[in-house]
């Protein structure tokens, strides 16, 4: 069967903890993913040539209020999305930011910023590509670097992890 011809997007998550190895997640108010949690993140300005890199401190500037230096930030994942919620090809980009960090939870407009202790996060409502995959992986190369591909078009979810290499 010939792929759904789909737009591209890419985008970035950003996963930020706190002195207690707490993770930083938004309660999304808005699609995608509305009313479940994810990191922070969001699309790169692609006309304006924006690297990865740079969407992923700008993303963490606009959403959490917090400046970081681009030599904080690991890039421990990149996963390819096929045809989410049959409307979209994703290519993102996982960083950490490897340094602890304190913010004060808050809303703004895309939702609210809460803290969660990586047990918490298991009884949230996560994406079933986070669930399945995305945090699996994260969590298993924490400061190493994978890369996996996600099938969601016809059928259920598919998914295989094309490079792995934890610290």
């Amino acid at each position: 069967m010939t792929p759904p011809t789909l737009p591209y997007k890419i985008a970035t998550l950003c996963y930020l903890f706190d002195e207690d190895d707490r993770t930083l997640l938004l309660h999304r108010c808005k699609p995608p993913n509305q009313d479940l949690y994810s990191p922070v993140g969001g699309k790169l300005e692609m006309a304006q040539g924006e690297s990865p890199t740079a969407c992923a401190v700008r993303e963490i500037q606009e959403e959490v209020g917090l400046t970081v230096d681009p030599v904080d930030l690991h890039l421990t994942g990149i996963v390819s999305e096929r045809a989410f919620e049959n409307q979209t090809h994703w290519l993102m980009f996982l960083y950490e930011v490897t340094r602890p960090v304190a913010v004060t939870p808050t809303s703004f407009d895309e939702g609210q910023l809460e803290w969660f202790t990586r047990e918490q996060i298991d009884g949230l409502t996560l994406p079933q590509s986070d669930r399945e995959v995305i945090w699996p992986a994260f969590w298993k190369h924490r400061r190493g670097f994978f890369t996996a591909h996600l099938d969601c078009g016809e059928g259920p979810m598919t998914w295989r992890v094309d490079q792995s290499r934890p610290v």
